[in-house]
């Protein structure tokens, strides 16, 4: 066979490059499209210029040249090799690209958070991030775009690949009917890397039967397994094990440290202004730091980009509007709620009655929440938020009278306040399809009040003795935080998350101030710890990642330091989550993680009342730590609209800090330093979860078993004992039923062991003598069994609501009907000692708190 004639300008290869590419089939291993001589690119632009021009001509273009070589020649032999190299390398010409962008809501340009976008041909996909970003990278050629999120209609679309794009998708809700109501993770369950993580919209928030008819976001992650409640009513949370401190709550990304309105019997959260409420117990992402025993993410909604929109409620204590909506349409939009309590308001008439006008008391708390939301770009978005809430209750009393012809004049006024204030900058930035960046500038502050100022005046033969007394309590903390958090999409089978933080703490632990003024003598000092400023920061980077079709890893790191009184602690904690695929639907889990917290919660009561002190590390006050494994299985029934979760978890947990025997948050001239002891922790268990997602029957089943314990050196004879929110069973059992649109209803029925508490065992009679009383006085002498050795009686109660909905032309009302507690079970809600007079003995008794409440609330929406 007749070789073909080569162009002149082919024959010497030795001077310019020359670019071998196979058929398009590959099918022909000893035919191969020789290209003329292209010069070496001098820049990345250039490179990637000749990068699409290859791959062009390979899928669409023929060559100029065929080359048939014989197989003996020498020159043939290095050409084969050079071609093997090229089919092995053929994956480079399949160039790759990015299609990147935002998810919103078409109908109020919100974004939306967990939605996921997906190719079903190829097999890859993302989740969109904190700010309904996401970033997909697969090869050129056809491709099928699907994006879908609870409540709206899918979108789906396929175009031809050619370049990295950029496609914004706005999803519609029109015509949706809410069937698909979740609690889940958006991903499902078993495909999800990370473990102990739970997603609840606010729409079932909604719908769950609530205290007094207000709508509470804590409550409802209190029915969740491994999340129990404190006392009854109480907005107080403990997650596996953990106390209320080690619980890092952050709204819009910013921590917030006191969550209770009404001494904890409601939270600060407003549901309206909410668009998405994330909970993870174990298998916490490198991203998060600060606490021990969980996050609860919290974001606001953005505010309608559209149009107006406004939704609120009037309830038996409380009223609340939220109101949204464009400022610049498309551009600027803002978002307020604002919320107020009117028990002050009805008891005032009364108390002055009563009173006979002398005295003015009453209780109220408020919270207002907004947001403002500026778009520059698609590559640029300005964020700022706000959150204010307070809780006050006050007395102001005063009297006249006279006696024997003198005037007298006696004053008093009391106040008790608590609450916080937050506010937050933030600036998103998309360096590129593959890079987004997020800012913050952030603020918070926690302060607890209390004072008293009492006076009274005698007026005699034209002359006014005054005699004063008052009594100051001020604690609190105040933080200014600075963050940057970075997604890069670096492969499609990497996600990478990267960034690092500062913050500047000042605590002030409780400082009191007295005042005694009289006739010839005055008073004024102040007693209590001085103010404690300290420095936080801290890196992390962690990678989700594919290891095959059937496993994933998740990999981080997060360090951190804290300067404190020239004192440095610093801490690397490794994080880790497995997840191996079984089959479609069967998938294993298993995570490790170790935490550091540098803050501490004292708190000797078992209510959740502000006085409990937020206190730093110190020199001699150890940080926090803890180490967590968790493993378990999860399965999806698809079609049914199950999924199902069991995991069991341990951890360990040490520098956790209680009050010495007979100490308290009431200030003394000793530091609050001396008054602790720090010691040890455990906490063990398994978790059941069943969900159904979607259907006009939703809910869920939930059952912990756990086991939770304590270890101080000077506390117990140090001994190990369990925690006072130590529980063996805890279950609960959540239901929603639609029976049309117009009618709803919700159902919840809770079960919990006891709590745990130290009692006596044994009392005796005994007698004190002393100078003034030689005979002495006989006393009773309890002796102390061991610590939390008694328990309460169990806990349950059922809750019912129904929901009558009725849409007008313009607006929508709903009519909320609930009963807390249905059969008026009398929950313990603390014990004390008392006698009974029938047969003069000590006998212990039972406080309970709530019977059978009804309730109703009015809602609206336009």
């Amino acid at each position: 066979m007749r070789a073909p004639t080569i162009p002149p300008k082919l024959k010497t290869p030795t001077t310019a490059t020359y670019y071998l590419l196979p058929t398009t089939s590959y099918l022909l291993p000893t035919t191969y499209y020789l290209l003329p001589p292209i010069p070496p690119p001098k820049t990345d632009a250039q490179q990637q210029t000749w990068v699409n021009i290859l791959h062009y001509l390979r899928n669409h273009i023929l060559p100029s040249f065929v080359l048939q070589l014989s197989s003996s020649s020498r020159f043939m032999k290095r050409i084969f090799v050079l071609g093997l190299l090229i089919l092995l390398l053929g994956q480079l010409w399949a160039q790759k690209y990015t299609i990147s962008g935002f998810v919103t809501d078409a109908m109020s340009g919100e974004k939306l958070i967990s939605a996921r976008v997906f190719d079903p041909d190829r097999k890859v996909g993302a989740i969109t991030n904190n700010y309904g970003f996401y970033s997909i990278t697969t090869e050129g050629g056809m491709v099928a775009v699907n994006c879908s999120y609870v409540g709206f209609k899918p979108f789906n679309t396929a175009f031809e690949l050619t370049g990295d794009t950029t496609i914004n998708i706005d999803l519609s809700s029109d015509g949706v009917e809410m069937e698909t109501v979740e609690i889940n993770d958006k991903k499902d369950i078993a495909e999800n890397t990370q473990m102990s993580t739970i997603d609840v919209p606010i729409e079932i928030i909604k719908k769950i039967p609530a205290l007094m008819g207000e709508v509470d976001v804590i409550k409802a992650l209190q029915l969740l397994p491994g999340v129990q409640s404190g006392n009854e009513g109480s907005s107080g949370f403990y997650v596996r094990g953990g106390g209320p401190d080690q619980n890092l709550i952050l709204l819009d990304g910013v921590p917030i440290y006191s969550i209770s309105h009404l001494f904890g019997f409601f939270s600060v959260f407003p549901a309206d202004a909410i668009s998405n409420v994330s909970l993870i117990k174990g298998g916490f992402p490198a991203r998060y730091g600060g606490r021990l025993s969980s996050v609860i993410d919290i974001s606001l909604k953005d505010g309608n980009m559209k149009k107006w929109h406004g939704e609120g409620s009037v309830g038996i204590i409380a009223s609340k509007l939220t109101v949204e909506g464009p400022i610049w349409k498309d551009k600027t939009s803002v978002m307020i709620s604002a919320r107020r309590t009117y028990l002050d308001i009805l008891a005032q008439p009364l108390i002055l009655a009563a009173s006979k006008g002398h005295t003015n008391a009453g209780y109220y708390f408020y919270d207002a929440v907004g947001k403002i939301n500026h778009k520059f770009n698609d590559q640029n978005r300005l964020y700022f938020s706000f959150y204010g809430g307070n809780d006050q209750a006050y007395l102001r009393d005063k009297q006249n009278y006279e006696y024997q012809g003198d005037s007298y004049e006696s004053k008093t006024s009391f106040k008790l306040g608590w609450g916080n204030k937050i506010a937050a900058l933030r600036w998103n930035h998309l360096f590129s399809d593959k890079l987004f960046a997020n800012f913050a500038a952030t603020y918070s502050t926690f302060r607890f009040k209390v004072g008293i100022d009492q006076s009274d005046a005698q007026t005699a033969n034209g002359q006014t003795t005054t005699n004063r007394f008052a009594l100051g309590y001020d604690s609190g903390i105040r933080d200014w935080n600075a963050r940057f958090d970075f997604d890069w999409y670096a492969k499609p089978s990497h996600f990478v998350r990267f960034g690092g933080y500062g913050i500047n703490h000042k605590y002030t632990p409780g400082v009191s101030n007295f005042i005694i003024e009289g006739p010839g003598y005055s008073l004024d000092t102040i007693l209590g710890s001085k103010s404690i400023t300290a420095n936080e920061m801290g890196l992390y980077i962690e990678d989700d990642f594919k290891l095959g079709s059937r496993q994933k890893l998740n990999l981080g790191l997060h360090g951190s330091a804290f300067l404190v009184e020239g004192k440095l602690y610093k801490s690397l904690q490794p994080r880790v989550s497995y997840r191996l695929m079984i089959d479609e639907n069967w998938a294993a889990k298993a995570s490790f993680t170790t935490m550091y917290q540098y803050v501490h919660l004292l708190t000797n009561t078992n209510v959740g009342l502000p006085t409990d002190l937020w206190v730093p590390s110190t020199k001699s006050i150890k940080p926090q730590s803890a180490i967590q494994g968790a493993a378990g299985i999860a399965r999806s029934f698809k079609d049914q609209g199950l999924e199902f979760s069991i995991e069991g978890y341990y951890k360990y947990m040490t520098g956790l800090v209680e009050y010495k025997e007979g100490a308290s948050f009431i200030p003394e001239r000793n530091d609050w330093q001396e008054k602790i002891v720090q010691g040890n922790g455990w906490a063990y268990g398994a978790e059941f979860f069943l969900q159904k997602k979607f259907g006009k029957t939703t809910g869920w089943v939930g059952y912990t078993l756990s086991w939770n314990k304590r270890q101080f050196t000077q506390l117990n004879n140090g001994e190990i004992y369990p925690y006072k929110y130590d529980r063996r069973n805890d279950a609960s059992f959540v239901l929603t039923h639609e029976f049309s649109k117009k009618v709803d209803v919700g159902l919840v029925w809770v079960f919990g062991t006891g709590n745990a508490l130290t009692l006596p065992i044994s009392s005796y009679q005994g007698t004190i003598l002393s100078q003034n009383n030689p005979y002495g006085y006989s006393n009773t002498v309890d002796q102390v069994g061991t610590r939390n050795g008694y328990r309460m009686h169990p806990y349950h109660r059922l809750d019912l609501s129904v929901n009558l909905n009725k849409e007008h032309k313009r607006w929508t009302r709903t009519w909320s009907f609930s009963v807390y507690n249905a059969y008026s079970r009398s929950n313990p809600y603390f014990l004390f000692f008392d006698y009974d007079p029938r047969t003069s003995t000590r006998v212990l008794k039972q406080v309970s708190l709530f019977p059978i409440i009804p309730s109703v609330a009015y809602r609206f929406k336009f």
